[in-house]
């Protein structure tokens, strides 16, 4: 059963370390994006690298030289830059997600300053039949008729054109619900990051805070995931390596020892 579970730890542990690797490429190939595919090749031959030169430090601790102490700062730092890669790549992520829902807000702010424009012409429009109301009901009995029928024009138009600002801002509150709807669509993806923030900072704070919860909860991950990976691919080697060495057949030496009267030894001149 141990042996399976060495066996398993070590597929786990590549398969982790692989995972780590995958996003740390993307990542720092995004910081350095003059240089995509360079950064791809370079990162990728470095995860490879740092990878088998902690089970080589590991398994011949012993047989290095001062070396081993360069090549365990040298596997230290490149777990630090695997780090930075996965925060890299999931920051862009994140960044990605607040710039989709900045840019539904900025659209939907768009249309409220047209809807705002139109509605004040609206209410432009309402006082200036509210005057006109106002002159006939000033005016005396006698000049009503003639002052209505003065206004009928004037009043046509306003209608016409009531009537086309209410159009307008249907209109526009058509185009801000598919905005409404993936505003909020987009609302329920960060919805969980919502609820850290609130366990974290507080309900009424959490709002203020959100891009710092989702730094901590990329902290958490960075600080566990390469490291994991690579005290784990460490461990199983190690334990794998031992387990080779126990089981290999041992060679069994019998010696004698025979005893020689002094009398039958050749007698030797001590002479010559």
């Amino acid at each position: 059963m141990l042996k399976f579970l060495n066996w398993l730890a070590l597929f786990t542990s590549i398969g982790i370390a692989g995972i780590a690797a995958y996003f740390s490429i993307l990542g720092m190939a995004t910081i350095f994006a003059g240089a995509y595919m360079g950064t791809i090749v370079m990162m990728s031959a470095l995860e490879f690298g740092k990878l088998v030169t902690a089970a080589f430090l590991h398994l011949a601790w012993e047989k290095l030289n001062y070396m081993k102490y360069y090549l365990v700062s040298a596997v230290a730092i490149l777990m630090l830059i695997t780090s930075l890669g996965i925060f890299g790549y999931l920051s862009k992520a994140n960044i990605e997600t607040t710039l989709v829902g900045d840019s539904y807000s900025l659209e939907m702010s768009i249309i409220d300053k047209r809807i705002e424009s139109k509605e004040s012409q609206l209410q432009r429009l309402e006082d200036r039949v509210a005057g006109l109301d106002n002159i006939i009901n000033t005016a005396r009995p006698q000049d009503r008729n003639y002052i209505d029928r003065r206004q009928q024009d004037e009043r046509k138009e306003i209608a016409n054109d009531v009537d086309i600002l209410i159009g307008d801002i249907v209109k526009l509150n058509e185009d801000k619900l598919p905005l409404q709807r993936l505003q909020l669509e987009q609302e329920a993806e960060i919805g969980p990051i919502k609820y850290v923030a609130e366990v974290i900072y507080g309900e009424e704070e959490s709002v203020k805070y959100l891009d710092n919860a989702v730094r901590w909860v990329i902290y958490a991950l960075i600080f566990v995931f390469d490291p994991l990976a690579v005290l784990l691919l460490v461990s199983t080697t190690g334990l794998i390596a031992r387990r080779v060495e126990q089981e290999k057949p041992k060679v069994v030496e019998n010696r004698y020892v025979i005893q020689v009267p002094k009398n039958k030894l050749p007698k030797v001149d001590k002479t010559k």
